[in-house]
């Protein structure tokens, strides 16, 4: 059994009441979100994908509170939106819910659904276990939940690889990796949430 199998075998084994949800948190390119699609392919049909990115503040909020070059920090999400969906993600049949095209740079609302055949919901981002006031009330919601890491050096070779990729030249692309995201990195490894219901380390 591959390490993403055996995972999704023991995230499927949790005990839940409602659809059971899952939090993959960690850095910026840590591979959460390439970990959180492994596992839905593993686990299949009665599980979906639900990226906290979708709750990425709209660029023109962000340039009004002169946080645009910030985007990813904590303050630049809406965290109140994230725990209004978390409850009906347990219990409602039907739920939609904001994804984030990254090539577009913008949250899409109600790009997402959840359906009665869903059993497992894997929810990743980077401060689903981060201990700041607010961000630390998601941890009720999770029936288990993965913190991922990975060295400084490999997070931004990733990050420069990312940004690149997305068509930024070397300069840009520094200054997105070492000025904002190698510093959110930074908060959330430090603020990290210690929780009982958390799978063993990931990296």
């Amino acid at each position: 059994m591959t390490g993403a199998s055996a995972l999704a075998h023991a995230i499927t084994a949790l005990p839940c009441s409602g659809r059971r949800l899952v939090a993959l948190a960690g850095p910026p390119a840590s591979g959460k979100s390439t970990l959180a699609r492994n596992l839905v392919a593993v686990i299949g049909v009665s599980s979906r994908l639900v990226p906290m990115d979708g709750f990425h503040l709209d660029n023109r909020l962000l340039d009004a509170k002169d946080l645009c070059a910030r985007k990813g920090a904590p303050e630049t999400f809406d965290l109140g939106g994230l725990l209004r969906l978390l409850p009906a993600l347990r219990h409602e049949e039907r739920v939609y819910f904001p994804t984030f095209d990254r090539a577009r740079d913008v949250a899409v609302a109600g790009a997402g659904e959840i359906d009665a055949t869903v059993e497992t919901v894997i929810i990743e981002g980077n401060y689903l276990m981060f201990d700041q006031p607010g961000w630390r009330d998601l941890a009720s919601h999770w029936d288990g939940c993965l913190f991922l890491e990975a060295s400084p050096e490999v997070l931004r070779d990733r990050l420069m690889k990312r940004w690149r990729g997305y068509g930024l030249d070397e300069t840009d692309a520094r200054e997105r990796t070492d000025g904002n995201d190698l510093v959110n990195a930074t908060r959330i490894l430090r603020h990290r949430l210690r929780l009982p219901v958390e799978f063993p380390p990931w990296s």
